[in-house]
């Protein structure tokens, strides 16, 4: 087979893979169901994908980067790194509204079959966000909005658990559905901190 119809039918598998996910979520999808759902036979899906976890975690890669581009699109309009934390949060609120944010929920719901899924590339929540903020933090940094002092790496993923920690904890003091709110506390407590010079005996 040529390499374009190969390209054509592995997008057809993932399609279908990515609308059961959707649907059923990873325990109760099978790769019968799968490629009854793309229209090919079984011989043809295993020639691309050699098992479920294989075939699920590239679609949830798939999916994964689109998301993250969505997001990275949105972000990249931003002048500042607070305007970026604050649209951070309200993109993490709004994930399961999302298609492309299907992994997160899939990662939150069916953590062990979502682990089974790492062999294809999937890995952690924690470590994905961060690599994704560390360019956001970076060019803070540049700009002078977190002290140069600072380990980047270290930040970004502190800035990670602090977004999944905003968009997924209900509190009583912070509404994180409230842009205004959101900003205040960033600007209270999370943008000081980054300010600082962590160097700096206390």
């Amino acid at each position: 087979m040529t390499e374009a119809p190969t390209t054509q039918v592995v997008d057809r598998l993932l399609d279908a893979a990515q609308v059961l996910l959707a649907r059923k979520g990873i325990r109760a999808t099978t790769v019968i169901e799968v490629a009854e759902e793309a229209g090919v036979s079984r011989a043809w899906l295993y020639r691309h994908f050699p098992d479920k976890s294989a075939l699920l975690g590239a679609a949830i890669v798939r999916l994964s980067d689109s998301y993250w581009s969505d997001a990275r699109a949105e972000l990249d309009t931003l002048g500042t790194f607070t305007e970026q934390l604050v649209a951070g949060v309200r993109i993490g609120r709004h994930t399961y509204d999302e298609p492309g944010a299907l992994p997160l929920r899939l990662r939150m719901t069916e953590p062990e079959e979502f682990a089974a899924c790492a062999g294809a590339g999937v890995t952690g929540l924690v470590p994905d966000l961060a690599t994704f903020w560390l360019p956001y933090v970076e060019g803070a940094a540049a700009r002078g909005e977190i002290h140069p002092h600072h380990d980047l790496a270290e930040v970004a993923e502190w800035v990670a658990r602090v977004l999944i920690s905003l968009g997924t904890i209900p509190g009583e003091t912070i509404d994180a559905d409230d842009p205004a709110a959101v900003l205040r506390h960033m600007r209270r407590f999370v943008l000081p901190g980054l300010r600082a010079d962590p160097l700096r005996e206390s």
